[in-house]
């Protein structure tokens, strides 16, 4: 498909030195200083060398009130540029409505659109994360520049924010500008709209085969070990680690040969504080867990707005797993000890980054 041809608002024509006409003559007034014939004085463009006084002026320069060629009005400067720079935001926002209505775009095996994530979805969650919750990343060096690496953060906030905040912390501040792939639970896949937006972010099923494929390619991987017990833990157990499952994460990580990067994430506990949980309800609705807030569902719609906390997202040093011989992911007392120091790793920096905060919301 051919590019969008962007044309200059300047005659480019003028640099090259062809296609010239004689300059208009007039006639000299009152005892003037130029006589019949004589031609008009030319202005060179900036950057542009000035002409001798035999040649010609550039084809379609328009004369200045005081005689010269191509001179720049008051409050005109910067203008040509500014524009060329809406044109070519339009004419890329044409080009991608073309390739999305025409089909011409490319998705991995797992469904991920990498042009629909930078252009649309990273753009909605940027604001969110910048503006709203005032993510602050820290440590985004422990994440490698190429290759595979798994990172493993706690979960918490009733509805799982702090994954897509998580996947804007890598990709806005990593220096190669890497994408995350965050592993996400069965129910994610089966709510209607939401499956299709988790498949086009690269978000993929939490399971050791797709995890240690997306390794094996090179890809940053996110996993939330607490699952549902940590997203849906009550208020009162705030930024306590729940059980990290079976270790499950360090085997894919040990098979692939991949580092693993604790993470630490500070602020998603108080957007929704939950205070209760309608265990029957939830049952009824296929959930595990129907959350009640200070807010919801007292509020209505406006009780899902989330409190707008100051979040702190720090990655730990990462632990090396490529040393380990391959039969290393079937020896269970290795995958416990890793598992425990990733998860001691963790719960450490979070109570750090607790007592060095000021305030839920500064």
């Amino acid at each position: 498909m051919a590019d969008a041809k962007v044309i200059p608002f300047d005659d480019d024509r003028s640099r090259s030195g062809g296609g010239s006409r004689p300059v208009r003559r007039r006639t000299g007034t009152g005892g003037g200083a130029r006589g019949e014939g004589s031609t008009a004085p030319v202005s060179a463009l900036p950057g542009v060398q000035t002409p001798s006084p035999a040649s010609p002026a550039p084809l379609g320069a328009p004369a200045s009130p005081e005689g010269g060629a191509g001179a720049q009005r008051p409050g005109e400067a910067g203008a040509p540029a500014e524009r060329g720079g809406w044109e070519r935001r339009i004419a890329g926002g044409l080009a991608f409505l073309r390739r999305r209505v025409t089909g011409d775009y490319d998705v991995d095996e797992f469904g991920y659109d990498r042009e629909l994530t930078d252009q649309v979805l990273m753009s909605a969650l940027r604001p969110l994360a910048e503006s709203y919750f005032r993510v602050e990343v820290k440590g985004i060096e422990n994440i490698p520049s190429d290759g595979g690496a798994l990172v493993v953060a706690n979960h918490s906030g009733t509805l799982p924010l702090d994954g897509l905040m998580l996947q804007v912390a890598v990709h806005d501040n990593h220096p190669a500008g890497r994408h995350l792939r965050l592993l996400a639970a069965d129910l994610v896949f089966q709510l209607p709209v939401v499956n299709e937006l988790a498949r086009k972010a690269g978000h993929t099923l939490a399971c050791a085969e797709d995890a240690q494929r997306l390794l094996e390619l090179g890809e940053i991987v996110g996993v939330m070990p607490e699952g549902f017990k940590g997203i849906g833990k009550p208020f009162g157990e705030r930024y306590k680690l729940q059980r990290f499952g079976r270790g499950g994460f360090v085997s894919t990580a040990l098979r692939a040969g991949a580092p693993i990067v604790p993470c630490s994430i500070v602020g998603a506990e108080e957007i929704y504080p939950m205070i209760g949980n309608a265990k029957t309800l939830a049952r009824l609705l296929g959930f595990p867990y129907f959350p009640i807030t200070p807010t919801f569902p007292w509020l209505g719609p406006l009780g899902a707005v989330p409190l707008p906390t100051k979040w702190t997202i720090q990655f730990g040093e990462p632990i090396p797993t490529d040393e380990y011989p391959p039969e290393a992911a079937e020896d269970p007392m290795l995958m416990f000890n890793l598992t425990d120091q990733v998860r001691e790793q963790i719960q450490h920096t979070l109570y750090k980054l607790l007592v060095q905060r000021r305030s839920v919301f500064f």
